[in-house]
């Protein structure tokens, strides 16, 4: 196997990412290592029974559910008969950066399982729906700290003022160097339903309709006159990431739990019916309209 291209710059003869977040990194790792197994036509027990490993362990792999050593990208790759030597280099390369500490390390134990947060981090853009609840990333603090007193009432105010600072701090993919392109979907009831009192909810609409103004930010309101669609189990969000398309993933959030979806298929799948509900939804300027007239009644 020789010649592949993992759509990295080059830097001194190793291919490695600038801009990838050491999410996205295992992610694009565990997909690359998925071609090379499939491509010298070993399953995924043939491997674990090769190395002796737990049942699991290629499969949390492939899939960035554990982080792998230089060392097990070396013998895997020797496994599967990759020859080439500067995607070899390039490979282990980005184990090595993918286990880099971030900025939400210390929030990990705050954190829903599957790190949405660094996917959040590494992604290009995000199409969002919200039934119930303001997006996290278009909500003023003061919301966040009603909605997590409530849900969670028996949290000490230290636990509470993390969860509230981890939210901020995603926040600032809207503004930074490589602003994240946001299309946020919201039910109408986001709007008319009061989170922490009169004062909080205005305060929340006010700052609605200033973030809509950035150039890489969509807000869109579907009205109750919009009826029965795809999304109304619950909340929903896609992520896209630049160049690596075939790592797009779509999250689903429930309080049964997280899901996942990574099949290239139902993320396209996914993506037509955002794309549906985007129609169906009102345009910018009259979600603007919508906001103020809630705001002076």
């Amino acid at each position: 196997m020789a010649g592949r291209n993992i759509g990295f710059l080059r830097t001194e003869g190793i291919q490695v990412s600038i801009d990838e977040g050491p999410t996205l990194r295992r992610r694009r790792l565990g997909a690359e290592l998925k071609r090379c197994r499939e491509s010298a036509g070993l399953t995924q027990e043939n491997v674990s029974r090769h190395f002796e490993w737990h049942a699991a362990k290629v499969t949390r792999i492939e899939t960035a559910r554990v982080a792998v050593t230089p060392r097990d990208v070396k013998d895997l790759l020797t496994l599967y008969g990759v020859d080439d030597q500067a995607y070899r280099e390039a490979l282990v390369e980005l184990a090595r950066l993918s286990k880099e500490r971030t900025w939400w390390t210390d929030f990990r134990d705050i954190m829903r399982p599957g790190n949405f947060v660094g996917l959040e981090a590494s992604a290009a853009a995000m199409r969002t729906w919200e039934p119930i609840i303001v997006p996290g990333l278009l909500q003023t603090k003061a919301y966040m700290r009603a909605l997590i007193e409530a849900g969670r009432s028996t949290d000490p105010p230290r636990d509470v003022d993390r969860r509230i600072n981890l939210r901020l701090t995603r926040q600032a993919r809207l503004t930074g160097s490589r602003p994240l392109e946001l299309v946020a979907l919201v039910d109408e009831s986001v709007v008319r339903r009061t989170v922490g009192g009169r004062e909080v909810m205005a305060g929340q609409l006010r700052h609605l309709i200033e973030i809509a103004q950035l150039p890489n930010v969509t807000l869109q309101i579907l009205p109750f006159s919009a009826g029965e669609h795809t999304f109304m189990g619950g909340s929903a969000a896609l992520l896209e990431f630049r160049e690596t398309t075939h790592l797009d993933v779509v999250y689903l959030e429930g309080l049964a739990g997280d899901f996942y979806e990574e099949q290239p298929s139902e993320v396209a799948r996914y993506r037509e019916e955002f794309e549906r509900l985007s129609g169906m939804a009102l345009d910018r300027r009259v979600t603007i309209k919508m906001i103020e007239s809630l705001l002076s009644a």
